[in-house]
């Protein structure tokens, strides 16, 4: 099939891209610039690769007839983020294609009342970009309960792996997280630290996804949360990252108006918004109804994540795993 990956060279598309040539199918890639997926690999030397602004030519009204002009069977959305780009791109693309799949987020769900949180259970989400995820994934459910395009909504959580820093034990993106736990020097946590966070590998965001081209009838009008088998709390996040530097964490115990004084504005924010929720999921459905089977727990995807970060130089200290 000829698929169309919008977002290719980025996280989960660097590594979906190769998959989905290896299986067999005729790929381009649609990016903004011309940067190099995070990690290389020989089947790109495959892909046709499309530079387009989607921000510019949704403005223009030309996104959805360039994406029509490659005649697509599939296409995977990767970079959607508002109700307006994805309902152009649908109503352009409604009787003209196979399969439209859309990348959501776990925040399209709000804070968690039980846990795991399941695409039952999920609570309504706050914030623009997971109220936008959310209404994104409702549309395309109600187009193709209607008869119109089939569609498919995956919801991963905090996407990690090599190339890129993840989200670290305080729910931010601060390098000198890392280095506190490595020097072990105490580190200033939010309250008690139960807080939970839900991280996934980029491979098997890209596994999901190609599970769901495998099997469209069966993910046709169907949301999942896409995550890893595992979650982590902020003091067993914290304690697991020391541990990697031989070292034991040493954890201070602050309330968040102090824990926001020690950071930037964007850091404090940040950690507000991945704590708040305080979020771990259900990977039942995936597994059930798409064979979901992912390779990496939490604690494996972070791990990798910051084993590049020291080798790549970004964090000055040296690992013992």
């Amino acid at each position: 099939m000829r698929v169309i990956v919008i977002g290719g060279s980025g996280h989960i598309g660097t590594f979906l891209v190769p998959r989905l040539v290896r299986a067999g199918h005729d790929v381009v890639s649609i990016s903004r610039g011309t940067r190099a997926p995070y990690t290389e690999s020989p089947e790109w030397a495959q892909v046709e690769v499309v530079t387009a602004d989607r921000e510019q030519e949704d403005r223009a009204g030309t996104f959805a007839d360039r994406i029509a002009a490659l005649r697509p069977d599939v296409v995977i959305d990767l970079l959607c983020f508002t109700l307006d780009s994805a309902t152009a791109l649908v109503e352009r693309l409604r009787g003209e294609l196979g399969h439209y799949l859309f990348c959501g987020s776990i925040w399209s769900a709000g804070p968690s009342v039980s846990l795991p949180i399941t695409e039952q259970t999920a609570t309504p989400p706050f914030g623009e970009y997971g109220i936008q995820k959310h209404q994104i994934a409702r549309m395309l459910m109600e187009e193709t309960a209607s008869g119109g395009l089939l569609t498919t909504s995956l919801h991963p959580g905090h996407i990690s792996g090599p190339g890129w820093a993840p989200i670290g034990p305080t729910g931010n993106l601060d390098p000198s997280v890392w280095t506190t736990l490595a020097s072990g020097a105490p580190l200033a946590i939010p309250g008690l630290g139960a807080e939970t966070m839900h991280h996934v590998h980029a491979d098997d965001v890209a596994q999901a996804f190609e599970l769901a081209v495998d099997h469209p009838l069966s993910a046709a009008g169907e949301a999942f949360f896409i995550v890893a088998p595992t979650a982590l709390n902020v003091r067993g996040y914290a304690e697991l990252a020391a541990s990697w530097f031989g070292r034991t964490a040493t954890l201070e115990s602050v309330t968040w108006e102090e824990f926001r004084a020690g950071l930037s504005a964007r850091d404090g924010e940040t950690s507000w918004e991945h704590l708040v929720r305080s979020q771990v999921f259900s990977i039942d459905k995936a597994r059930d109804v798409l064979g979901y089977a992912p390779r990496y727990t939490a604690e494996e995807t972070v791990l990798e994540a910051v084993r590049w970060l020291v080798e790549a130089g970004e964090v000055e200290a040296e690992l013992v795993v």
